[in-house]
């Protein structure tokens, strides 16, 4: 990791850059894609199944059957766990629901707001490299709780066409609707335009590649979505008696995520930063993802010496991290000071890890300093607000010259003359 002695002005964000996510050659391959699937439709996923998967896929849809037998054939251990996850994840985010509102004049007028749930949605899960049942159980569950009414999940198939049985018995436990095989831009298309069997949702969730980032973007306006993740951040501050091995560890748990994930450390003893520097080199020769973590953690890997814990939090706040560990004595102290955090990690035992399985608060958090303006995934991504407005006749009346006066200061006569016209002699 790269010690750098913070001063006040230093350019953080050059320090941390981690290069254009943007690239025209992804932009127009998924532009193709996306075409080829809205014109050709389920003819368009199988070729790219065989294409980018290796299979051949006769029906694109889990079945029933498929999806009973996979949690049948998972091991109740971790079917136990899941459930347990989900349990907390369910009341974390039923703290989330609200409800409208009606205000009620006495002169007559009503004014309200209605919460509606969004009517589908469409939820990517990653395939590939790795499984992540957990962004099942994290992006399901507050639409469910939400009241969205159907929720399609999209994931890559493996080379014999199934999907891994922990994602499937994750979306059981979920509560998803339909499955498809499918994954990559390709899947992105299906879910904004529809096929013979994929429905068109109304907004799309999830994490993805480059290519998964780049079809979601350009599909925005025709679906809603979430946002745009990038690749994976933490920033722990710590004091210097903060355990060396416990800060080495919590930064690798999210270098090994990609190559391009940025562990960060904020400390105010040098020393200290040197000595998490060194374990995290012998620590990360022991990680199965020892490329990916090296890797990481060689280009994007700082730590940054402050001079005090006041500084740091201003620091972090500039970083606005993806995740913030306060591995402090007095976590609350400095909690109230966070403002630019995706999720905030309290003490020296609560590493990030206890976030993106169990504890129950979202894990698809913002990224690349989003944080600035940006918020976790929350029931609110899956509900729409519709206003409301009853005047009666004698208070519209009141209300006539005040309307038309604005109406015509900003040159629409027309919506003058919609009031006034109610009011004018026959």
């Amino acid at each position: 990791m790269e010690i750098i002695k913070y001063k006040s002005g230093m350019d953080v964000d050059a320090l941390l850059k981690r290069g254009n996510t943007s690239r025209p050659d992804i932009e127009k391959t998924v532009a193709e894609i996306i075409e080829n699937v809205r014109v050709n439709k389920d003819d368009a996923l199988r070729e790219y199944a065989e294409k980018f998967d290796g299979c051949e896929i006769d029906s694109l849809v889990v079945s029933e059957e498929e999806l009973d037998e996979a949690y049948k054939n998972t091991d109740s251990g971790f079917i136990s766990v899941l459930e347990q996850a989900a349990e907390n994840i369910r009341r974390f985010h039923s703290m989330q629901k609200r409800d409208g509102f009606t205000l009620k004049k006495e002169n007559g007028i009503i004014l309200g707001q209605k919460i509606i749930p969004i009517e589908k949605v469409g939820l990517y899960v990653p395939g590939g490299t790795a499984s992540y049942p957990s962004s099942v159980l994290m992006n399901a569950i507050p639409a469910v709780i939400a009241g969205v009414r159907e929720i399609v999940m999209v994931t890559p198939p493996d080379k014999n066409g199934n999907i891994r049985s922990d994602i499937l018995a994750a979306a059981k436990v979920a509560g998803v609707n339909k499955i498809i095989k499918s994954g990559g831009a390709q899947s992105i298309a299906a879910l904004a335009y529809g096929t013979e069997s994929v429905p068109k949702v109304d907004k799309i969730v999830g994490p993805g590649n480059i290519f998964v980032a780049t079809a979601k973007r350009q599909v925005f306006g025709v679906v809603n979505i979430d946002m745009i993740a990038g690749p994976s951040e933490i920033l722990v501050v710590a004091e210097p008696d903060a355990n060396i091995k416990f800060v080495a560890a919590d930064l690798l748990s999210q270098a090994e995520h990609d190559r391009l994930a940025a562990a960060v450390l904020i400390t105010t003893d040098e020393e200290f930063a040197k000595a998490v520097s060194h374990e995290v080199d012998r620590q990360v020769k022991l990680l199965p993802r020892y490329e990916i973590a090296a890797s990481s953690v060689e280009n994007y890997g700082k730590a940054f010496v402050v001079k005090d814990m006041d500084e740091a939090v201003l620091l972090a706040n500039e970083i606005a991290p993806e995740h913030l560990e306060l591995a402090v004595n007095n976590p609350f102290e400095l909690l109230e000071k966070v403002r630019n955090a995706g999720s905030v990690f309290l003490g020296k035992n609560v590493p990030e890890a206890l976030g993106d399985y169990f504890a129950g608060p979202n894990h698809t958090l913002p990224t690349g300093k989003t944080a600035r303006f940006s918020s976790p995934l929350s029931v609110d991504d899956y509900i729409k607000k519709t206003q409301f407005i009853y005047y009666p006749e004698e208070e519209l009346e009141k209300a006539e010259k005040s309307i038309a006066l604005f109406a015509e200061r900003e040159g629409l006569s027309g919506h003058a003359r919609s009031v006034t016209i109610r009011f004018e002699e026959e």
